[in-house]
């Protein structure tokens, strides 16, 4: 019995230890799930804010994007009358040239040739005539001009050989953004729509200059011109690459991007205005003359739309005395600013070509500074 007793003793012990391991093991296990629930939360936490910091990139990454646009344009507008002043076919190709250069370095958005001598030039519908060696020089200007600013694989398709284009060969290139080679990468590029039957509901192939063609998301006629946005990432296997169509001056508000200059034919002086491509007109117009104040001087105001016009041989006064739709006899009156943006110049004449690089050079550091003042609501 004694045996007994003593051999049932250390089981109960052995039950009193097995019980307070028990209860120490639930102890544990509870604070191991307090633990992991709070990791857990911590996790989850942690989630959050990261998934609050991306989206906050993502939003501040959107409105650097957004920044990056350009909102103002700039116009120059000219006579034709100035490439008489040449005197072979071969140099008034090259002075327009010339003038393509100094708009695309400076960043011109429009090039409108008016006409101060009463040529008859009187709208830009309709195919441009052949000319000589004098007159219609407005047309060949602005022949050569559209020539330049189009994309070298695109000229095949919108410039038929013409006796204007003979000299084409001696024009510098003006090697803008938008002038790809085929290779180049690029968020944008212009094309042309091509013949080509699709499927239905398919848009339309575009010839882009690329080694493929482009797709667009929509159906448009053959021939026309567009601007394309390329669809990011692109398949390599496929056979031709997707693209959205946008607006040509999408480049430029939303990337900020210089794509060209588009020109227009004015039959005079007033019609630079009056037949404006923007809905509220030039906010902003500058006439350049040696009789106009220093451009030292001169503060412009915020602007949307700016126009800088330059006169010919006989200065804008010419322009003004030949447009019948003006009654003024001083230049100044027409424009915000008549600046003379050369002063104590060492000749007694500036050319029109070397005007505009002169006046473009000068006014750049006011109209930066211009567009950084806000606009009044």
């Amino acid at each position: 019995m004694a045996d007994g007793g003593e051999a049932k003793r250390p089981k109960g012990v052995q039950a009193e230890e097995r019980k307070v391991d028990w209860r120490r093991w639930k102890q544990e296990r509870k604070a191991e799930k307090k633990k992991w629930k709070e990791m857990k939360l911590l996790k989850k936490l942690e989630k959050q804010r990261m998934q609050e910091l991306a989206e906050k990139q993502a939003k501040k990454q959107e409105e650097q994007k957004e920044d990056k646009g350009r909102h103002y344009t700039l116009s120059v507008a000219l006579p034709g009358s100035i490439l008489n002043n040449a005197q072979s076919l071969e140099l008034r190709t090259y002075l327009a040239g010339q003038i393509a250069r100094a708009c695309a370095i400076f960043c011109v958005d429009e090039i409108v040739v008016f006409d101060e001598h009463g040529e008859d030039v009187k709208s830009v519908e309709g195919d441009f005539e052949g000319i000589g060696r004098r007159g219609k020089a407005c047309v060949q200007l602005a022949r050569v001009l559209q020539y330049l600013e189009c994309p070298q694989y695109l000229r095949k398709s919108f410039f038929p050989k013409h006796e204007d284009l003979q000299f084409a060969g001696l024009l510098n290139p003006l090697d803008s953004p938008h002038h790809m080679r085929v290779d180049e990468d690029s968020e944008y590029r212009e094309g042309v729509v091509l013949d080509r039957p699709t499927k239905p509901g398919r848009g339309s192939f575009v010839n882009c200059g690329m080694r493929k063609e482009v797709q667009i998301d929509r159906q448009l006629n053959p021939g026309l011109r567009v601007t394309v946005r390329l669809e990011e990432p692109q398949k390599p296997e496929a056979k031709v690459q997707k693209g959205t169509v946008v607006s040509s001056h999408h480049p430029r508000t939303v990337s900020g991007l210089y794509w060209g200059y588009s020109v227009r034919l004015a039959s005079c002086l007033s019609a630079v205005f009056s037949e404006c491509p923007f809905k509220e007109g030039y906010d902003l117009s500058i006439g350049t003359s040696e009789r106009g104040s220093s451009v030292d001087q001169a503060t412009l105001p915020s602007f949307k739309h700016a126009l800088v016009v330059f006169g010919g041989l006989e200065g804008l006064e010419a322009g003004v005395d030949v447009d019948p739709n003006l009654e003024v006899t001083d230049p100044s009156v027409l424009f915000d600013f008549y600046l003379n943006t050369c002063p104590s110049q060492g000749s007694r004449t500036i050319r029109t070509e070397e005007a505009l690089l002169i006046s473009l050079s000068a006014l750049r550091p006011h109209i930066d500074e211009a567009v950084k003042t806000p606009r009044d609501s």
